[in-house]
């Protein structure tokens, strides 16, 4: 309860000077609700943002699981091949420098406004981070083990699974957690170019309508999912990382 006191203190904290900004600038509700307007607001329309967010966070678990199996599966394949490092690395830096924005129409184009669009975006999202993290701890395998494992003439397979793969699940559980904050980016910026629920739709309608109130609930829901699907992830891979 310890390590939590002081980021509840920081949040309250912030919340009383956002309340106090409110009520000292009298500002209208559809520029900037106060928190308990928010609080208000999210448990009178409490029902209708579990809805949208139950759509979220199943883009979203969908997506973080096929996001994990491609980039350690590249992560994999780069580390076991210089042919593939030569031609696959360059093309995933590349992807990098395209916006997301930009392939969001795209990815609806193709997949339409359904799921998979809003899946499709938290892939692209996370399968870097997870990618270049792994890719990084297998490439930095102590130099000790491999010179052990040549004096013990391991094959190059058996190098990959029983030394470089272990020495390399810290950065792999680093991977997973930064891919647990960024994967509900991609869905929510899939639904703002094209869905009919989700959190992303949901803000959209209350932006157009001018429930600013309702939009920030959303928002904030969107960000204690975030911040629980992060907790859950780091304690998912704590051992993988080694801590305890």
């Amino acid at each position: 309860m310890t390590r939590w006191l002081p980021a509840l203190a920081a949040t309250l904290f912030a919340l009383m000077i956002w309340q106090v900004v409110v009520s000292l600038t009298d500002l209208p509700r559809f520029i900037l609700p106060g928190p308990l307007l928010v609080a208000e607001t999210w448990w009178q329309s409490r029902w209708l943002i579990a809805e949208h967010t139950a759509v979220t966070a199943l883009e979203v678990l969908i997506g973080l699981a096929c996001g994990a199996v491609l980039g350690v599966a590249t992560a994999l394949q780069l580390a076991s091949s210089r042919i593939a490092r030569v031609l696959v690395q360059p093309m995933l830096v590349f992807t990098q420098a395209l916006p997301v924005f930009a392939l969001a129409p795209i990815l609806t184009l193709w997949l339409g406004y359904g799921l998979w669009s809003k899946v499709a975006m938290a892939v692209l999202i996370i399968y870097f981070p997870i990618t270049a993290a792994f890719f990084d701890g297998l490439m930095r395998t102590p130099a000790g083990y491999l010179d052990l494992a040549r004096t013990m003439q391991a094959s190059p397979r058996a190098v990959l699974w029983h030394i470089r793969v272990p020495a390399a699940l810290p950065q792999l559980a680093s991977g997973l957690r930064l891919a647990a904050v960024y994967a509900p980016i991609g869905a929510v910026i899939g639904e703002w170019v094209g869905a009919s629920k989700g959190l992303g739709y949901l803000m959209l309608l209350a932006n157009g309508r001018a429930k600013t109130d309702l939009m920030f609930a959303a928002m904030l829901t969107l960000g204690v999912l975030s911040v629980l699907l992060h907790l859950a992830m780091r304690r998912a891979t704590r051992q993988m990382a080694g801590e305890r």
